[in-house]
């Protein structure tokens, strides 16, 4: 059920974040993820699947939009360094957070169970939202920019070149007269 959240969540967080802006649905969803932590992390029953569901939904729709708005925002020559080494950096700085989980999960001990892994997953959730929240509400919005080396249709143009109609790709180019 979380899954099928995820790739829903992923989709139409993309959709939406075409008409209403990246950087308003990245805090909607994460505000509306973030309201979404004390059941998707510490109760259990039968409507742990409900707020799966949508805890996936908000956390695949915040990540799913996060790398083109980061596309957007970086020079057209670095589009794919940029997110990739964000990407990269947010791998190895969270690479230590199991260990810190289970410290965690050790400091609150649940008397008949054991350790207490949700709070600990809660925690580390809430701060990943608000920190994407704070970066967001900081950072710039630059929805629809080109996102191509080539700002102008003209320059190719005078370089005799043209775009085939067909073409759907803004950075195919093809020389005159060869379809």
């Amino acid at each position: 059920m979380a899954y099928l959240g995820g790739v829903l969540g992923g989709t139409i967080g993309g959709y939406c974040s075409q008409i209403f802006g990246r950087r308003f649905s990245i805090i909607v969803l994460c505000v509306i993820g973030g309201a979404l932590l004390y059941p998707y992390t510490l109760v259990s029953g039968p409507g742990i699947y409900a707020s799966a569901f949508f805890e996936q939904f908000c956390v695949q729709g915040v990540f799913g939009i996060i790398p083109i708005h980061l596309v957007e925002l970086s020079p057209p020559a670095f589009n794919t360094f940029i997110v990739g080494t964000s990407y990269n950096l947010g791998i190895l700085i969270s690479s230590p957070s199991i260990i810190i989980e289970v410290k965690i999960g050790d400091r609150y001990p649940l008397e008949p169970t054991g350790n207490d892994y949700g709070l600990a997953i809660c925690l580390f959730a809430a701060g990943i939202f608000a920190y994407a929240i704070i970066v967001t509400i900081l950072g710039p919005e630059q929805r629809g920019r080109r996102v191509t080396d080539h700002d102008s249709d003209d320059n190719d143009r005078e370089e005799g070149h043209e775009h085939h109609p067909n073409d759907r790709a803004l950075w195919v180019i093809r020389p005159k007269g060869r379809y």
